[in-house]
């Protein structure tokens, strides 16, 4: 029987995730893997990090090195962009940086192209580089040593909250624009402003609803100032974080299915529908929400590593399923830690779901233990069973893991009532002997 050869598009997170596992599980397994970067395996969470200097070197932000995977058999092309798949022919073509184009056939696909981003469509904003990989963060650290006095940062969302830190932390004056009533859309109005008036302690200036008109270059094509409406702010350096879009269209082109969300349909296990061996996961495909029971793009790498994995023990004959998301995420946003599970005001408004809410404020140690500060909890409930759908949480340290014990509660469908009693630790270091999570549930299911 001939070799068998797994062609791998995109080698971050999901892509190497499922060319390791498939590798493990098949040492006889031919893998190429392209990738249109210089890196693999990269940690794009920790971009920010890296720009404000917290994190010096780029190299700390590679998990594993394209030299690493050849290593363990894995033949990754760097430098390599995938410009068409035939899945008919099973065969793909690459162009290399220099332009040269090579035709690779495989037996097996994991199209793992992650997300792009969607820059308003507004003059200036081609000039822009998103600063979504390490090799665009290592210029925008260069342009940030070579100097600058000012920044703004266009977006108020996970991405455009952590850089306009990053920025205040390089010793910029820094201005946050957001078209939205709000910043931080995946948190309720309410919980949103505590992230707010954290960044607004720190320095940064938070502008809302307000639409960015222009962005202003010189002669080179540097930026020297945002336009808005009714105002213009300098700008040195600019950073768009308005969000990112599965990056599709290479595999829609192929014939792959694109669902609602805007991401590749995969079933749990997934596969592509109607093209045997063809795999798709990470930023670019779909998964499943298990409390709105729909499918959603949620762009995270704990996602994109679990998919990638299951992709690879499927390709190579075995039989996973991916479970599904709930929205889990957690930041750091200035002084304040910020964590989110599940549904919210707005989800449930959109898909038509009632639900119960309550709100607390406690703190995160014992009162008079050193260190203690707020922590504000927002749980949301189904009104008839008391199952909880959901929880936000904002405050200083110690906050935000805590999304982890809802995470937990929602995926098991636990009640509110439940949660309330839940057996959690307790010491004076970490919490009061009510852990503002049995708080806030106690307050919810008051509300039953």
């Amino acid at each position: 029987m001939a070799t068998q050869r797994l062609a791998i598009v995109g080698a971050d997170a999901a892509g190497m995730s499922a060319a390791s596992v498939a590798r493990r599980r098949d040492p006889d397994l031919e893998i190429v893997a392209f990738e249109r970067g210089p890196y693999t395996s990269y940690s794009a969470c920790g971009i920010p990090f890296y720009v404000s200097g917290l994190v010096e070197e780029a190299d700390r932000l590679i998990s594993r090195s394209p030299e690493e995977h050849r290593v363990n058999g894995i033949d990754v092309r760097t430098r390599s962009e995938v410009v068409d798949i035939d899945l008919d022919a099973r065969r793909l073509t690459a162009r290399s940086a220099a332009g040269e184009e090579t035709h690779e056939p495989f037996d097996q696909l994991v199209v793992a192209t992650g997300a792009e981003a969607a820059p308003p469509p507004i003059p200036g904003a081609e000039a822009i580089e998103p600063a979504q990989t390490v090799d665009a963060a290592e210029r925008l650290r260069a342009a940030l040593d070579r100097g600058g006095h000012s920044a703004v940062v266009i977006g108020g969302g996970y991405i455009g909250m952590e850089m306009a830190e990053a920025f205040v932390d390089r010793g910029l004056s820094v201005t946050m624009i957001e078209m939205a009533p709000q910043v931080m859309a995946t948190l309720d109005a309410d919980m949103a402003e505590h992230v707010q008036d954290a960044a607004e302690a720190q320095g940064v200036r938070v502008v809302l609803g307000t639409t960015v008109e222009e962005i202003l270059l010189d002669e080179t094509g540097a930026p020297v100032a945002v336009r808005t409406a009714g105002d213009c702010f300098d700008a040195d350096h600019v950073v768009i974080g308005t969000g990112s879009k599965p990056a599709v269209r290479l595999a829609e082109a192929a014939g792959l299915q694109v669902g609602d969300s805007g991401a590749l349909r995969v079933d749990d296990h997934q596969r592509c529908p109607d093209h045997d061996g063809v795999y798709a996961a990470g930023d670019c495909a779909e998964s499943h929400h298990r409390v709105l029971d729909t499918e959603v793009n949620i762009q995270l790498g704990t996602h994109a590593n679990k998919q990638g994995r299951i992709a690879g023990v499927n390709a190579t004959g075995g039989d996973e399923r991916f479970p599904g998301v709930i929205g889990t995420a957690v930041s750091k946003i200035c002084h304040y830690e910020v964590g989110r599970t599940g549904i919210g005001e707005r989800e449930a408004a959109q898909a038509g779901i009632e639900v119960v809410s309550a709100s607390i404020k406690d703190r995160t140690r014992a009162g008079y233990y050193p260190g203690a500060g707020p922590i504000w909890v927002k749980l949301f409930a189904a009104p008839d069973s008391g199952r909880l759908l959901g929880g936000q949480i904002v405050g200083v340290e110690g906050a935000a893991k805590r999304i982890d014990v809802l995470a937990t509660a929602v995926w098991a469908g636990l009640a509110v009532q439940e949660l309330a009693l839940l057996d959690l630790s307790y010491a004076p270091p970490f919490s009061g002997v009510y852990d503002p999570l049995l708080i806030a549930a106690r307050a919810t299911a008051k509300l039953l």
